[in-house]
């Protein structure tokens, strides 16, 4: 099987890595057919065989200390026509439930929750209803100040939706968090729909529970299978992005599922893991030049 790797350097110098990437699949006894720069000086694809892909992926991590790799089949779909993508940690550099925690004088506490639950440790459901009671009684209005004082979108969201809407392709923000910010952050960085928990509020004041059902992992995973059934592809044509364990079942189903300066259970799961780049480098993945980018 021939595959298509994918080098990828934030810092301009996609020579240089690309050939530190050529020399790795050499020494892991990968026969390298050609390259393509396809994108000077950031990201150059090149064409291998003779190695599977976990081990092309493993050979070029271990070398890749400034720049990102993606490893997929050659012929695979390379344009994907859905993004699903985590919002917390991923889309936002924020975990919103930690910093809505702050305005409780609960932050310490609550993030080690979220860390924990994050790596894979904890049940994600009762994590989410520990933390959520935890805030029980704090005024709506934290919601309002934690989205304008300091939820911010990662630096390339914008661009990675605006972009793949651009190309057809159809966007969809799915979060464990809260309705109450995944509506706005969609809306911010254009994605076409949002799902994510709802938080319980009554006279003004976090109620202490969240709406049932949970979203869970389960649920990121059926909301990409949907989406792709109403689009009418299968999952080869999706990607998806996250960065935490309950992320992992949706990256697993995708066609490209790109870990995102992830836990390690999550990056281990992905297709690929963005360590280096922002998340604009899954445009250079897809094979996108900076050209036919949308304006993010």
């Amino acid at each position: 099987m021939s595959l298509v790797v994918t080098v990828i350097s934030p810092a301009g110098k996609s020579h240089e890595a690309g050939a530190m990437a050529r020399a790795a699949l050499d020494r892991a006894g990968g026969k390298v057919e050609g390259s393509v720069p396809f994108d000077r000086p950031f990201a150059e694809d090149i064409l291998v065989s003779g190695l599977d892909r976990a081990a092309a992926r493993a050979a070029l991590e271990a070398d890749a200390r400034d720049f990102d790799v993606v490893v997929q089949p050659e012929g695979s779909p390379r344009v994907k026509r859905l993004l699903v993508a985590d919002m917390d940690s991923t889309i936002i550099g924020q975990e919103c439930i930690d910093e809505l925690a702050d305005f409780a004088g609960r932050k310490v506490e609550i993030a080690a929750i979220t860390e924990a639950a994050m790596r894979g440790e904890l049940d994600f459901g009762q994590a989410l209803r520990a933390r959520v009671a935890a805030l029980a009684g704090l005024s709506e209005e934290a919601i309002d100040r934690t989205l304008a004082e300091r939820v911010r979108l990662n630096p390339g969201a914008r661009t990675l939706v605006a972009t793949m809407k651009a190309h057809g392709a159809r966007c969809v923000l799915v979060s464990g968090g809260f309705t109450r910010f995944t509506a706005p952050v969609a809306a911010r960085a254009g994605f076409d729909r949002q799902v994510a928990n709802r938080l319980v509020i009554a006279d003004g004041r976090l109620s202490g529970e969240v709406a049932e059902p949970i979203v869970d992992s389960a649920t990121k995973r059926e909301t990409l299978l949907a989406e792709c059934a109403a689009l009418g592809i299968g999952p080869e044509e999706a990607l998806a992005v996250g960065d935490g364990a309950n992320d992992i079942p949706m990256l697993e189903a995708a066609g490209l599922g790109v870990a995102f300066r992830a836990k390690p259970r999550a990056a281990a799961a992905a297709d690929a893991h963005i360590r280096h780049g922002d998340l604009s480098a899954i445009l250079w993945a897809q094979g996108i030049p900076r050209e036919r980018w949308g304006e993010g």
